[in-house]
């Protein structure tokens, strides 16, 4: 396992930050078709979720992560002509889960390849910034394989909630 010290984002190869699962406030999932249009189900997912939870403040950072994380797996997560599966499982999944102060999103796919974030110096490139731009509008993300019956992984991103009762914005 060589490690790659010239990769400026080297996400974590782990599960989630520790977080207590029975401290979930809230979760919400939806399957997502091996098709484009999924990254727009995602966004409306995604907004419909937060608008549930009074989030909607933070639509556009999650929103923005949620593409990308969404578009990633379709890009690069999905075995080569596999776009239409039939009726098999959608290949992609999105999870949204809410502790008291974190906000996590997480995208399974059913690739073992890590996310990898491509050098570029261009960044009016189209493709290899999803990665920079998750990484620089959340907290913090990474990835872990699945375990069991479920094959491929699942990339993540949090989230830092300010604390119940503080207004958003008021430092």
């Amino acid at each position: 396992m060589g490690t790659n010290g010239s990769t400026m984002l080297e996400p974590l190869r782990q599960g989630l930050p520790p977080l207590d699962p029975a401290a979930v406030s809230d979760a919400a999932s939806c399957a997502l078709p091996a098709r484009y249009e999924a990254v727009r189900e995602a966004r409306r997912f995604t907004r419909r979720t937060l608008d549930q939870w009074n989030m909607g403040d933070r639509f556009d950072d999650v929103c923005l992560v949620v593409s990308e994380l969404v578009t990633n797996a379709l890009r690069h997560g999905l075995p080569t002509g596999s776009a239409c599966t039939g009726d098999r499982e959608p290949p992609v999944r999105l999870h949204l889960m809410r502790w008291a102060e974190r906000l996590v999103c997480a995208v399974r796919d059913p690739s073992h390849d890590s996310p990898v974030a491509r050098e570029t110096d261009d960044f009016s490139a189209e493709s290899g910034r999803g990665l920079f731009l998750v990484d620089s509008f959340s907290d913090s993300w990474g990835w872990h394989p699945l375990a069991g019956a479920l094959d491929g992984k699942v990339v993540w991103a949090l989230f830092r909630l300010p604390p119940a009762g503080s207004r958003p914005g008021g430092e």
